[in-house]
């Protein structure tokens, strides 16, 4: 019996300072992680095709084309493994590669606009249309993944609770920045007014 009563107060202990929290919080932050890791994979998906049939009609862009190659491949070079999102180093390494990704497409959806008929190509319209809802949706999960880590957080910095995350040695975990990778993503502004001829020589 007194077992049982010792093992019925630690749990309420447990119970009052949080423990229970943070178990749901760090299931609800692993199910975010998921989310956005499977959006961010759908993204990485399109872009072969996106890039052979922007090759197809504009493929004198090979800096642009190069640049989405390389960020693509940047990005699957980071393994998004589930201990990731417990090291800030190695979680900013992941936001960065899929800012420039982003930035990347940017550039890439500015230069088709002045290829009229690669717009009116069904089979791009389609991609660009999969890109678009895709964005949209790796906005809602990442923006679910900020919720559910910024309550953890808040948890782990809170008094009791502060000290159940200290006995547990459950620590702060890192959140996307929007408005850094917002700067790293924002397109360049691109000119496609045909230069003036400079003027003979006398």
């Amino acid at each position: 019996m007194m077992r049982i009563l010792r093992i019925f107060l630690i749990t309420l202990l447990l119970s009052g300072c949080g423990y229970n929290t943070f178990q749901t919080t760090d299931e609800q932050i692993k199910a975010a992680w998921a989310e956005v890791l499977n959006q961010y994979q759908r993204r990485a998906d399109l872009i072969p095709n996106l890039v052979n049939t922007v090759k197809g009609y504009a493929s004198q862009e090979k800096e642009v084309l190069l640049g989405v190659t390389e960020a693509r491949a940047r990005v699957g070079s980071i393994q998004a493994t589930p201990e990731l999102i417990n090291d800030p180093q190695a979680f900013a390494k992941f936001q960065a590669a899929q800012g420039q990704l982003t930035s990347a497409l940017s550039r890439l959806l500015v230069v088709t606009e002045n290829y009229p008929q690669l717009k009116s190509d069904a089979n791009f319209r389609d991609l660009q249309a999969q890109l678009e809802g895709t964005e949209n949706r790796v906005t809602v999960a990442r923006n679910r993944y900020i919720q559910a880590v910024q309550e953890y957080n808040i948890a782990v910095r809170s008094f009791p609770s502060n000290l159940t995350a200290m006995l547990f040695s459950y620590t702060v975990k890192p959140s996307f920045t929007v408005e850094n990778e917002q700067a790293i993503s924002h397109a360049p502004t691109v000119d496609f007014a045909v230069p003036k001829t400079a003027p003979p020589a006398k």
